[in-house]
Parts: C-alpha cells; sequence; structure tokens
C-alpha cells in the first residue's frame, strides 16, 4: 500500500515538472515574439547578430499563421512592416501563452 502511494507522488511529480517544463517552453516563446516585435517597432539595427537571431527565431516560433509579412493582418502603406509585427506577433504571443496555461492545467496533476 505504501509503494502505490510513492508510485503516485512520483508520477505527480514527474507531471508537475513536466507541466512547469511545457509553461516555460511557451513563455520563452511569447518572450522572443515580443521582442521580436519590440525590435521591429524601434527599428533596430539589422546588422546586429542578436537583432537578428531574436527576429529569425521570432520569425520560426510564429508558427507561420502569424507571420509579420503574410500573417493574420496585412497592413499597407506607412508603417505597415511595424504594424505588422505587433499585431500578428502580438497576437502569436498571447497565443503561447494561452496554449501554454492550458497544456499546463492538463499535464499538472
Amino acid at each position: 500500500m505504501a509503494k502505490d502511494a510513492s508510485s503516485r507522488n512520483a508520477v505527480a511529480q514527474v507531471r508537475a515538472t513536466l507541466a512547469q517544463a511545457i509553461w516555460l517552453a511557451c513563455a520563452a516563446c511569447a518572450l522572443v515574439l515580443a521582442l521580436g516585435a519590440l525590435l521591429v517597432a524601434l527599428d533596430a539595427n539589422q546588422g546586429n547578430s542578436l537583432v537578428q537571431f531574436i527576429k529569425d527565431a521570432a520569425s520560426a516560433v510564429d508558427l507561420g499563421v502569424f507571420d509579420r509579412r503574410a500573417g493574420v493582418f496585412d497592413f499597407r502603406g506607412d508603417g505597415a512592416d511595424v504594424k505588422n509585427a505587433l499585431v500578428n506577433w502580438g497576437i502569436a504571443a498571447v497565443v503561447w501563452l494561452v496554449v501554454g496555461r492550458i497544456l499546463d492545467r492538463i499535464v499538472r496533476p
């Protein structure tokens, strides 16, 4: 009987750790998207390797649906690049946070 309780405890601990890792990964994706949008809005130096790395990472985690060039919203005219990045990557960041929270609640015991 004590063995069953300890195995249930171990499984609960693994599930809690996994849920925490999922939430952390989703929050990191949202952070990368938010930083990418901020760098586009601030017109950061394109020659800087860190700026390019963050923008490339944001493009990788936007899942193609929320791409800043051909995403859900496609603004035209003055400042369209900034608007597209802020809106599409902003929505993608919120989606990552919502999905992360839902998965956290499903996995956590």
